[in-house]
């Protein structure tokens, strides 16, 4: 299998070559072996396998080394044990080693020339200054990839069906580094999908997309740390982080309607600040659902999970309560109920 050496991201400079020679040498003495003994082709180059793997590896070294010391160091709520945070560490070893990112490349792979390269459209075809200036290119990717996330988290929470799978997620009382990747399958899939359509129609490589969706998870691995960390009046504005995001992940308090709907920003607070969303000044919390249909979750493994967000799903999906917008507690077979009711 002959293989080629390519830049791996859209930043040429020395750290990337270093990568690009790393991701050659994983591909010819770890991938390129690992697929002959097995037997079979992969759809993709072993290049993308290999830096998916290797992204895989940095993203959980940076997650257990940093910050999880983080949370011990200055932990915004002290817990006798971390009995529930468990569940959400085998979430993030399914996602990162493969669950989700390698299908994702399948899938932008040959999609990629319908919008990307040579192909017309994409973002370097409407805006063919940008090739020489990566950094730039790449900000403007994420800027976009940001504000999709943005209104793809408002609509988890606002549409019932699209709840009883994000629920799950939002039912971890003890909310941590881990936490990110705890959400259904389904979930997930939905996200993946949305994000590598975008991918497609900016005409993102892999590769890109790739370093795009590693940038993403740290901030979210970051933002969910149970750490005592804000970045102030000015830079809060800019940035999102844990104290922000925690907010998020709030009880509803049914003496101030709609508080908990708030700071659904992945990276850039901007989307919030512009749509109304944006809370701060607000005392820490405690994190967590008070649908106890839902709060459940955390007496459950990782399966079990899946499973009871499926069943909010059927109950959500199949009934028209499930499709009108608002916040909803699940009642009688899951059947969609006004928060408060």
């Amino acid at each position: 299998m002959e293989q080629k050496v390519e830049n791996s991201g859209p930043l040429h400079n020395p750290a990337m070559q270093a990568w690009a020679t790393l991701i050659d040498l994983t591909s010819r003495n770890v991938v390129d072996p690992l697929l002959s003994v097995l037997g079979v082709s992969a759809a993709v180059s072993s290049h993308e396998i290999a830096a998916s793997l290797l992204i895989a590896a940095l993203q959980l070294c940076i997650i257990a080394f940093v910050f999880r010391p983080l949370e011990s160091w200055i932990p915004a709520e002290r817990w006798a044990d971390r009995r529930l945070t468990r569940v959400d560490r085998d979430y993030t070893l399914l996602m990162v080693l493969g669950v989700l990112p390698l299908p994702i490349f399948l899938a932008m792979t040959p999609l990629h020339g319908l919008a990307g390269g040579d192909a017309p459209g994409g973002l370097l075809q409407a805006l063919p200054w940008l090739d020489p200036h990566p950094y730039l290119r790449f900000l403007i990717y994420y800027l976009v990839f940001d504000f999709t996330y943005y209104w793809m988290h408002r609509a988890e929470h606002a549409i019932p069906w699209f709840w009883a799978l994000h629920s799950l997620h939002h039912s971890q009382r003890q909310v941590s580094c881990w936490t990110n990747n705890r959400d259904s399958f389904v979930s997930g899939a939905i996200e993946a999908l949305i994000l590598a359509s975008v991918g497609v129609v900016l005409g993102v490589e892999p590769s890109e997309f790739a370093l795009l969706m590693l940038a993403g998870e740290l901030v979210q691995n970051f933002s969910h740390a149970n750490a005592r960390v804000g970045f102030g009046p000015f830079f809060g504005r800019l940035l999102v982080g844990p104290e922000y995001h925690r907010l998020h992940h709030m009880h509803v308090d049914y003496e101030r309607p709609g508080l908990h709907n708030c700071n659904f920003s992945q990276a850039f607070p901007v989307w919030d600040l512009l749509f109304g969303t944006a809370l701060y000044g607000e005392p820490p919390r405690t994190t967590g659902v008070t649908d106890p249909v839902v709060d459940a979750d955390n007496d459950r493994g990782l399966i079990g999970q899946q499973f009871a967000a499926l069943r909010r799903f059927r109950g959500a999906f199949l009934r028209r309560s499930g499709w009108k917008l608002g916040d909803v507690s699940f009642g009688e077979d899951y059947e969609p109920i006004k928060a408060g009711d």
